[in-house]
């Protein structure tokens, strides 16, 4: 997550230093805990929440005998852990499903927060999940926010209700009339549950808050879920206080936590505010909503990773009957270079590589000294090289000649040399294919096997 990744690398290096030494004293807990509190600070985390954070962090570390323990330093890591999650929320907070179906989730905002994009990923996510979700363009006052969210929905076949109301004194479509005439279709339509786009402003403003407070009192949601920008700072805490003042809040969705912004809102707002947060949206795709797990954001603040969600993301992504089909087709030793390049877009489906590197344990600490987008763009070269093959140049790689190499390095931008070294690559692949299919593992897998992709220019 790049928002995050600077105060990662920087905790992760006051925590190595203290694994580093055999015995630690008070004074090395002292010292680690300022270089903590000066990283945090910085990120812009809020004061408060960094005073009681190192203070409980201390108090647990000098109380329960740590120092004199046969490995202080872990054991430190470890409250620091637990008390990041605390910080965070302790527990994962689901959506709320009250009484019968339809449900409903009032997503509120200001403008700019990326509420009608969120709108869109919340249905994807639940569509994912099994239910049936029906998107109601309640935004009157936005020009073309009803045309954004229909565009959006229909990429992801989504139904969105809207419509041509009478219009009342001041010329304006009330949102309340939406509403009660989208859970009237929703319940015709069988939908699980109703997301409502509600009206954003530029500021939080009484007109604004009144609308909200009657479309609340109307529809009764089950969830009343705000988006925040988390590129906003420590301005994302002070919008959250005024919402839930006014409205009740019941949930927070942090957007825009792949920006390059320090993220000490991230950490803050569940803490000051006392709302849960329950997804964070983490790119521009519309599957790029995730749910929201302290222990798990905390464990990747820290450089630990966070297998589970990408095994959830792996599920999500990887068609089951596509890795069936590949599995007969490795056991009867027919792997080809069409079989490599759908793999290749299951992989782009999960996310950037520098999102799945991570998720991984003990990569995220050597993620910054490797070349920035190196694998995205050998990945790309070896897709553009793949894509220039004929139908049964894929299917039977071993006619590829030389002249065929150099018209598919003119077809992709690439060199001769690139298709060389990925049909190398790819030969080496399919030994180990038919090695694996007749259930044995090749004494010397070549030590160059990823060395041989297509390296980028």
């Amino acid at each position: 997550m790049v928002m995050l990744e600077v105060l990662t690398q920087r905790l992760t290096r006051v925590l190595d230093k203290l694994g580093g030494k055999g015995k630690l004293g008070e004074e090395d807990i002292n010292e680690a805990l300022h270089q903590v509190r000066l990283e945090l600070l910085e990120a812009d985390v809020n004061f408060k929440v960094v005073k009681e954070f190192l203070a409980k962090v201390k108090e647990r570390t000098l109380a329960t005998g740590v120092l004199h323990s046969l490995t202080p330093a872990q054991q430190v890591i470890k409250i620091v852990n637990q008390e990041l999650t605390a910080i965070l929320g302790k527990e994962h907070s689901d959506l709320v499903s009250v009484n019968h179906p339809p449900f409903i989730a009032l997503v509120v905002g200001l403008q700019g927060s990326g509420k009608t994009t969120t709108v869109v990923k919340l249905a994807v996510n639940l569509k994912q999940k099994g239910q049936r979700p029906l998107l109601v363009a309640a935004d009157t006052r936005r020009p073309a926010a009803v045309a954004q969210l229909r565009a959006l929905a229909e990429q992801q076949n989504i139904p969105v209700h809207s419509e041509p109301l009478p219009q009342n004194k001041d010329g304006t479509v009330t949102p309340t009339t939406i509403c009660l005439h989208a859970v009237a279709k929703a319940k015709e339509l069988a939908a699980t549950w109703v997301i409502v786009d509600s009206q954003g402003r530029l500021h939080i403003d009484k007109d604004m808050m009144r609308e909200l407070a009657d479309i609340k009192s109307a529809l009764k949601p089950s969830e009343v879920l705000l988006t925040v920008d988390a590129m906003t700072g420590q301005e994302a805490v002070k919008i959250a206080q005024e919402f839930h003042s006014q409205i009740g809040i019941t949930g927070l969705i942090l957007t825009k936590m792949d920006g390059d912004a320090r993220g000490g809102a991230a950490l803050s707002i569940r803490f000051i505010s006392g709302i849960p947060i329950k997804f964070m949206g983490t790119g521009e795709k519309a599957g790029d909503l995730e749910s929201f797990y302290p222990d798990r954001l905390a464990s990747r603040i820290l450089g630990m990773g966070d297998m589970l969600s990408l095994i959830e993301r792996a599920e999500k992504t990887f068609d089951q009957k596509q890795a069936k089909n590949l599995e007969k087709k490795v056991r009867c030793a027919g792997f080809d270079l069409d079989d490599l390049l759908s793999q290749i877009h299951q992989l782009h489906k999960m996310g950037a590589l520098g999102q799945l590197v991570e998720l991984v344990p003990g990569l995220s600490r050597i993620s910054p000294h490797l070349p920035n987008d190196e694998g995205e763009k050998r990945l790309k070269k070896v897709e553009a090289i793949i894509s220039s093959t004929t139908y049964e140049e894929r299917h039977n790689p071993n006619i590829i000649n030389g002249s065929r190499r150099r018209r598919i390095a003119r077809g992709s931008g690439t060199t001769p040399q690139d298709v060389n070294q990925l049909l190398n690559q790819f030969y080496q692949l399919e030994k180990l294919t038919k090695s694996l299919a007749r259930g044995k593992l090749p004494k010397n897998i070549p030590n160059a096997f990823m060395a041989n992709w297509p390296q980028s220019k």
